[in-house]
């Protein structure tokens, strides 16, 4: 029996060395997955040097059903799906989509005492602040679909709940929008992940070609 492939998002740092990525794993792989490519507009006018000339890259929005369920796992009398149901699996979805927090508790405390030593108490400190970044996010696919993207849209439709209202089944709706990495960029990962995809995609594009090149001379008369 093949072994079932599952797709899986995943947040990670910079290089995948930093803190401990957070992983979510569809437990069932969604039954569709829509794929819209979006093509920009071609430069026209004053704006246009040649007929062929392309505008923007093209632009791929991914939309698809993740389903959770801890129905299995509750008939195994597994502790965590009794204690949480699959608020684990929802929380980690949703924390890919806010930009990084700042530490709470004491340890915020202790570097609001710091920032305010360094300011001399001033209410209006000159340091500059840095800047919240947001995930940075892999959708795999499959083997060979492992591409950079941006969370753009999360639906969360909880519909079933425990006698402690952990929601025990709910759908998950994404938009996802596939980001393109440009050779400058410090993102060694994504960079990789597309470069990976992209040659899996010619690979498919020269079988395709071995696959009609009868065809195609039937139809091309030279």
């Amino acid at each position: 029996m093949t072994n079932l492939v599952r797709g899986a998002i995943v947040e990670y740092a910079d290089n995948l060395m930093g803190p401990m990525p957070n992983v979510v794993v569809f437990q069932f792989n969604p039954e569709n997955l829509t794929r819209n490519i979006e093509i920009p507009e071609r430069p026209s006018g004053a704006d246009s040097r040649e007929e062929s000339q392309a505008g923007d890259v093209p632009v791929e929005k991914i939309t698809l059903t993740a389903h959770f369920t801890a129905a299995d796992l509750l008939g195994d009398n597994d502790p965590l799906a009794r204690t949480f149901g699959v608020a684990p699996q929802l929380a980690a979805l949703e924390k890919m989509v806010h930009p990084s927090e700042r530490p709470g508790g004491v340890l915020g405390g202790v570097i609001d005492l710091i920032g305010d030593a360094i300011s001399g108490g001033n209410t209006n400190p000159v340091l500059p602040t840095p800047r919240e970044q947001y995930p940075r996010i892999l959708f795999i696919w499959g083997r060979t679909r492992i591409q950079p993207v941006i969370i753009e849209s999360m639906r969360v439709v909880e519909k079933q709940y425990d006698h402690l209202l952990n929601p025990i089944l709910a759908d998950v709706i994404l938009g996802l929008t596939v980001m393109h990495i440009g050779p400058e960029s410090t993102d060694i990962v994504a960079r990789g992940a597309q470069e990976y995809s992209n040659l899996h995609k010619d690979v498919l594009v020269a079988t395709n070609l071995a696959n009609t090149i009868r065809q195609v001379g039937d139809i091309i008369p030279f």
